[in-house]
């Protein structure tokens, strides 16, 4: 896996490859590439907000109390 950092270029945004990855799959300029792309929250305030629950909040903690079992 790479991991790489977007850089705004004028109007648009880039990602820039490290060399050893360009050297190792032997890339050159015009290759076409196909990304995965998945962001990376920089820390525990980005991830608020990002998780959301299915129901009612009560109705969970009263399903927690309850156990395993139910």
């Amino acid at each position: 896996m790479v991991h790489s950092v977007v850089k705004k270029w004028g109007n648009s945004y880039g990602v820039v490859l490290p060399i050893a990855t360009v050297r190792e799959k032997r890339l050159s300029e015009n290759d076409v590439v196909e990304l995965e792309i998945r962001r990376k929250a920089r820390n525990i305030p980005d991830l608020f907000g990002t998780l959301k629950m299915r129901g009612d909040a009560q109705k969970i903690k009263d399903e927690m109390r309850g156990g395993w079992d139910g």
